[in-house]
């Protein structure tokens, strides 16, 4: 298991092409060559995981945008790299429990151990009716999560599993090999209902948050812990997603922030942040970072001199995160940077 003693950075990997709405090209195209490449070097840099995640549709770059798809590469991505632990996102409206089960097993073999999941709830109706697939309502999502987790759970730790619910039934299913991590591969997974932080609480291993601040975090961190003891279960890990890059000056810091938040350089982005505004009851300043940069990320205040973010780090710290994890933009680059200034000297 990962070290439970320090504070670990993971990064997001790009399978979108990128993480800001406005720039059209963040040059770091959506390919196998690029991600298996920036994996490879990131274990050189000191990063310890990636999060791998699960969309057939490009929700960044627009719809007819390329992707990759997430367990395809996270296979490959686990006979190329050595160390870094691939968490790598799930969606159980797409797959068959027992089936997916034996598909993750494989792929933890082949990672020696590095496989985590982020169980995602599906919330893109579009992308479902593209593709196939029933779109159910928010709890009845969840109720299918649950019973989808003990289904996974099942065949995993015990040597037949028999299930029948509302969603899955299975027979004596035998599954070997088992995963290498035992009990299982930690299970990760994020939700701000009552809904699915019960869920979580209940079946799942940590807790992952968009962006937010240290003292929001710190909230929702002392929450999950009452909810967690209320089902008398043992420790949980957290992780929180932020968008960050360093530079040596704040005049330098200033320019990077309007250079990823200024929606008119690209007339899509523009007019999709029109759009957008009409139905956000923010403040137009935030509205505009909260548009340009996915998962709230800039939120988490990771942005500034390698000083300042060092201290805030600490903040996260304090507020009892176990992993940070990273967007970047471009991500080799960045990522290089905020290694040497940041991670390297803390």
């Amino acid at each position: 298991m990962p070290a439970e003693s320090r504070l670990r950075f993971g990064y997001w990997m790009p399978v979108f092409g990128g993480w800001l709405r406005n720039v059209q090209d963040e040059g770091m195209e959506a390919s196998w060559d690029y991600v298996s490449k920036l994996a490879r070097r990131s274990e050189q840099l000191g990063y310890d995981l990636s999060l791998i995640a699960e969309l057939n549709l490009n929700d960044i770059k627009g719809v007819d945008a390329p992707s990759l798809d997430a367990w395809s590469t996270s296979a490959a991505l686990a006979a190329v790299t050595q160390s870094l632990e691939l968490m790598v996102a799930v969606r159980p409206t797409f797959h068959s429990p027992a089936l997916f089960a034996k598909q993750a097993a494989n792929i933890d073999h082949i990672s020696k151990g590095r496989l985590a999941l982020n169980v995602v709830s599906s919330w893109w109706e579009q992308e479902a009716r593209m593709y196939g697939t029933d779109f159910e309502r928010h709890d009845d999502r969840y109720g299918r999560t649950a019973e989808w987790l003990d289904v996974l759970d099942g065949v995993w730790t015990q040597k037949t599993f028999s299930h029948a619910g509302k969603y899955y039934r299975t027979e004596e299913t035998v599954l070997e090999p088992k995963p290498v991590r035992l009990p299982r591969p930690p299970i990760y997974a994020g939700g701000e209902s009552e809904a699915a932080k019960n869920l979580i609480a209940q079946k799942c291993d940590a807790y992952v948050m968009h962006g937010d601040s240290p003292a929001r975090v710190a909230a929702k961190v002392a929450d999950m812990r009452e909810r967690r003891d209320r089902f008398g279960l043992g420790r949980m890990r957290f992780g929180v997603s932020g968008y960050a890059f360093t530079r040596d000056s704040e005049r330098e810091v200033a320019r990077e922030l309007e250079r990823i938040t200024d929606v008119k350089q690209n007339a899509k982005g523009y007019a999709n942040y029109q759009q957008w505004l009409q139905g956000t009851q923010l403040e137009q300043a935030m509205s505009i970072q909260e548009y340009s940069v996915s998962n709230r990320g800039l939120r988490s205040g990771l942005i500034g001199t390698p000083a300042q973010i060092q201290e805030q780090v600490g903040r996260f710290e304090e507020a009892g995160v176990d992993l940070l994890l990273l967007q970047f933009s471009p991500q080799l680059e960045e990522m290089e940077r905020f290694s040497e200034k940041v991670i390297r000297r803390s």
